[in-house]
């Protein structure tokens, strides 16, 4: 009987180890690696290049209209989810499954699908078109239709990681801080955000990621003009395709240590969150 118990103990370890060592080899493969490859790929002409290629003018600009972006549509989905979270968990009414629905539009919708879109909506031939040129409106080609793709695509996060939070939580102690006399900003300031805080803060860094790399939605919207409507993920496609390996390596060096910076704070959120 121990023989047979030993045995299967074993087995099991063995099981766990396997798993455990696939992990790490899929861990290596496909994240270790490619950031080696990026980080090689970038100094393999000396850190003098790779300055040069990081502090050119048009990669400074794409900078900013990247922070831009994410400095609008961030606090733009913020505010949005936490009103969306509030209704969805402390109020019934018609329509509310609907509104859940259309919040998780943009994970089922290609971003290049919503970019065209935004076109067919605000483009010079599109259903406002008219009207934007007569009033001397640029949206498409522009920095408005960067920060409308944007917002688009990151809409879902900073909702989703609260609504299922306020749901568990209840309505209880915003009903305790209404029999006392609080005001709905008193209680809002008092009572719900202390404790959905620290959720809110891992959907926000969930929507900064998402801000910070988003590709395709801003490629249609864009226009690809160099150092005006370029965000850093499309000013890396240009030097990539202008055979500028170097350069193109050392500005994805850029937004990947953004990536890591985000991942440490989605990390340290996430932390906070489950205690």
């Amino acid at each position: 009987m121990s023989t047979l118990v030993l045995s299967t103990t074993r087995q099991r370890n063995l099981g766990a180890l396997t798993l455990i060592g696939c992990a790490w080899l899929v861990f290596v493969l496909f994240l270790v690696l490619p950031l080696y490859v990026v980080l090689s790929e970038a100094i393999q002409q000396g850190y003098a290049s790779f300055f040069t290629a990081v502090l050119e003018a048009d990669a400074i600009a794409a900078l900013k209209l990247t922070l831009i972006a994410v400095g609008i549509s961030v606090p733009l989905n913020v505010m949005f989810g936490v009103a969306a979270a509030w209704c969805v968990s402390k109020y019934e009414f018609r329509g509310k499954s609907l509104l859940v629905t259309l919040i998780d539009l943009p994970f089922s919708v290609s971003p290049i699908i919503a970019g065209l879109v935004y076109i067919l909506l605000f483009g010079a031939q599109g259903f406002f078109g008219d009207w934007l040129a007569e009033h001397d409106i640029q949206i498409i080609f522009a920095i408005p239709g960067i920060v409308l793709a944007t917002l688009f695509v990151t809409v879902p996060f900073v909702a989703r990681e609260l609504i299922p939070l306020m749901q568990q939580q209840g309505t209880q102690e915003e009903e305790a801080a209404r029999l006392l006399g609080a005001s709905g900003w008193q209680m809002f300031w008092h009572v719900t955000l202390p404790n959905i805080r620290w959720g809110l803060t891992y959907g926000v860094v969930l929507c900064t990621a998402r801000a910070l790399g988003e590709f395709g939605a801003v490629s249609v919207v864009s226009g690809h003009i160099r150092g005006f409507t370029n965000t850093l993920p499309l000013h890396v496609e240009i030097l990539y395709n202008e055979y500028n390996h170097v350069a193109a390596f050392s500005v994805a060096t850029v937004l990947l240590v953004m990536a890591l910076l985000m991942l440490i704070l989605k990390q340290w959120a996430q932390v906070r969150l489950e205690k």
